[in-house]
């Protein structure tokens, strides 16, 4: 199996766990996925169909990746680990983009025409999210463990939840925080955070209210 230079590079800058290349050659099935993948889509071009999907379905059997051959991968690409990942045939992937466990590039349509995702550079994805239909994710986006995102996303943004919405715009580089998924945003917090602050403001009226009328009816007798 023909390993590229810049998947080896990425693996051993990327994951702390690796030993040594011929460890990561040997043993990481990110490295392993992504390596059949580029043989496989090779050959998807060159019109040899069936022995791309051949090699397309032993990559599944060995690692539990599903990367379609006809799916267009850019340098460096970094599987973290390749368990339950899914690329559609249709998907776009630009250069320096980290995956991680469960992530599902996918489609919404039976349509033959394009019907999964075109994701930017230096764009990391969460475990266990989806990616779903021809959407465009921008460059520089993070998208948070088990979101679902189904609208476009703009460059620079970072996305969580169910569905997906954009939390912070032009504040986080990926490059510097590929696994700090415990720190991001959480709107649903935040969100109960506020309702909590004005909720005590309310309860201070009110009982500010209740005195005053306390003190006038006191008055009136």
């Amino acid at each position: 199996m023909k390993i590229d230079p810049d998947d080896l590079a990425v693996v051993m800058e990327k994951d702390p766990a690796i030993v040594d290349e011929e460890d990561a050659r040997r043993f990481h099935t990110g490295l392993q996925a992504v390596s059949m993948y580029r043989e496989s889509h090779e050959l998807w071009l060159a019109g040899k169909k069936m022995e791309a999907r051949e090699i397309n379905f032993r990559a599944h059997q060995l690692t539990g990746c599903d990367i379609h051959p006809g799916a267009t991968i850019g340098k460096r690409f970094f599987i973290d680990h390749a368990t339950g990942v899914v690329i559609g045939e249709t998907a776009i992937i630009g250069d320096n983009v980290s995956l991680y466990q469960g992530v599902t590039l996918g489609g919404v349509s039976t349509n033959k025409g394009k019907r999964h995702p075109t994701i930017g550079n230096h764009v990391v994805i969460g475990c266990n999210a989806s990616v779903l239909g021809d959407i465009t994710i921008g460059n520089n986006v993070r998208i948070g463990a088990g979101s679902v995102v189904l609208k476009d996303v703009p460059d620079d943004c970072t996305v969580v939840g169910v569905p997906g919405r954009i939390v912070r715009r032009a504040g986080l580089k990926t490059s510097d925080c590929d696994l700090m998924h415990n720190q991001l945003p959480d709107p649903e917090k935040d969100r109960m955070a506020s309702m909590e602050a004005e909720i005590s403001v309310l309860r201070a009226q009110v009982a500010a209210l209740e005195k005053l009328l306390k003190d006038k009816e006191s008055d009136e007798f």
